[in-house]
């Protein structure tokens, strides 16, 4: 993991404590809120985000979390990369996506899919049961940074950031996908029911809500 140290992995460090020691260190007067557990268990603290990042392993996490946010209206920011096998070798590849209300979802994309989510396999990667590859990581992470920055502070004149970047490690390349010209200009079909969209609580002064803030999820 970008940020990690021999002494953290020695002592195995949860990624939540190395993470917030890092971000102390960049800017000691951040407020960070840390839970070491599944993230369905701190939904309600996930409602108050601007935005949400996942670093999920896994396709159903993945469309798990992309339905809650699709649920508040929050941007997703879906950061991912695996390695296959490949005749002698291997290839390593990966996507950032962002999944924002008025816009096309990771279904509308075929990028999660029903044959997909049926399928997936329980191991990741064919590279062993857990690789660890740094540079894809950190490139991939940056990348989706880069996105939610170009959202929220525009610095370009380019009218909207690109929705899916695909990564292909080997040639060292990242590119918008070709999907996103199957879907241009199309609103998303998945999302557009009074149960997919909506805060039922919203506005109930008898309900917490928590301050604005930025949700990383491993």
């Amino acid at each position: 993991m970008v940020g990690a140290s021999r002494v953290d992995a020695n002592k195995a460090r949860l990624k939540v404590d190395v993470v917030s020691d890092r971000v102390s260190a960049i800017n000691p007067d951040a407020h960070l809120h840390k839970a070491a557990r599944p993230w369905q268990e701190i939904a309600q603290l996930l409602r108050g985000c601007n935005a949400v990042f996942g670093c999920v392993d896994s396709f159903a996490e993945r469309s798990q979390l992309e339905a809650m946010c699709r649920r508040f209206l929050i941007p997703y920011f879906d950061v991912g990369m695996d390695v296959t096998k490949s005749g002698g070798g291997y290839t390593i590849s990966g996507q950032v996506i962002v999944s924002m209300p008025g816009y096309p979802c990771m279904r509308c994309m075929g990028f999660i899919t029903d044959e997909v989510l049926a399928a997936e396999a329980q191991q990741y990667g064919a590279a062993g049961g857990r690789p660890q590859v740094v540079w894809p990581n950190g490139l991939l992470a940056s990348t989706a940074v880069g996105l939610f920055v170009s959202i929220l502070l525009p610095w370009q004149s380019q009218a909207e950031p690109p929705l899916f970047l695909e990564y292909d490690g080997n040639a060292g390349r990242i590119f918008p996908s070709n999907r996103l010209k199957a879907i241009s200009n199309v609103g998303c079909r998945h999302y557009i029911g009074p149960d997919d969209l909506g805060d039922p609580f919203y506005g109930r002064s008898d309900m917490q809500q928590p301050a604005p803030s930025l949700q990383r999820v491993s």
